[in-house]
């Protein structure tokens, strides 16, 4: 693992934006948000893509205190509501990826990154929106808090890959996983109605553990998945990301890079 020196946090004048104190697990996401702002959304990069996840409210935060004369030339592309909120309640420019189908960069959160940058995600259930917007990005980049990253997908997020279903055929897709290395495969219910999760694009949510002997192996599953009539999108991102972003207990962020490289980057938590 290599060390780079502190990366500056840079000052804003044109700024309008209120920066409150964060602790714990929280000021984690920020400084993992932060650093990748800083690194990736230049002034160049034009059409963005927002995520989804805990982490983003800090990237949209970081991307507020560049300015509004950077940001009002910029339009910003969301991977789902909760992405759309966080633009529009920011007063940036909304768009749509059938508007702007190639974007210059796009930074999304992470239930879980190994050491290749394999990521699972999806547990918003927005893996298909996502992966759209990962996809038509020149650069992706996943933001995250310490307890993100692994060696391993499954080692700490334990809850299984988030597969998106079409309702009607939920029965027969669970069924084939629970035959495929995934017994435990379950439909993915709501905390706060009699009944399961829908997503954005109004489809189911199952969720699926499967052994690690498997996750070693994501490119492989997801491909397994993928042939699988029913399914609309599996949580499984993998050969897409550029770098990912780590921020630690002890204000440092680690930042895995697209190639194996690793750095561990002095950052500041304030502006």
């Amino acid at each position: 693992m290599s060390t780079v020196p502190t990366l500056p946090v840079h000052c804003y004048r044109n700024a309008e934006v209120t920066i409150k104190p964060v602790e714990g697990i929280e000021k984690s996401k920020r400084l993992a948000a932060w650093t990748a702002v800083d690194n990736h959304v230049l002034p160049e990069h034009k059409i963005i893509g927002i995520g989804s996840g805990s982490t983003v409210p800090y990237v949209v935060e970081r991307i507020l205190a560049q300015g509004r004369a950077v940001n009002k030339n910029r339009v910003f592309i969301p991977t789902g509501f909760q992405s759309k909120q966080l633009i529009v309640e920011a007063h940036l420019t909304l768009g749509d990826v059938s508007q702007y189908p190639v974007l210059d960069v796009t930074i999304d959160g992470a239930d879980e990154v190994d050491r290749s940058l394999n990521a699972i995600k999806g547990g918003g259930a927005c893996q298909l929106q996502e992966k759209v917007l990962a996809e038509a990005a020149t650069t992706w980049v996943m933001v995250a808090d310490y307890r993100k990253n692994s060696e391993i997908l499954g080692a700490n997020w334990k809850q299984g890959i988030p597969i998106e279903v079409v309702p009607f055929a939920y029965a027969g897709v669970l069924n084939h996983l629970h035959h495929i290395g995934s017994p435990n495969a379950a439909l993915r219910m709501a905390k706060m109605k009699a009944g399961p999760v829908v997503s954005d694009n109004a489809n189911f949510i199952i969720d699926a553990p499967f052994p690690e002997s498997q996750m070693k192996e994501p490119a492989k599953l997801l491909t397994q998945l993928k042939l699988i009539t029913g399914i609309v999108e599996v949580g499984l991102f993998c050969n897409m990301a550029k770098a990912a972003y780590f921020g630690n207990e002890d204000g440092t962020v680690t930042v895995k890079w697209e190639g194996g490289r690793v750095d561990q980057v002095s950052a500041k938590s304030e502006a």
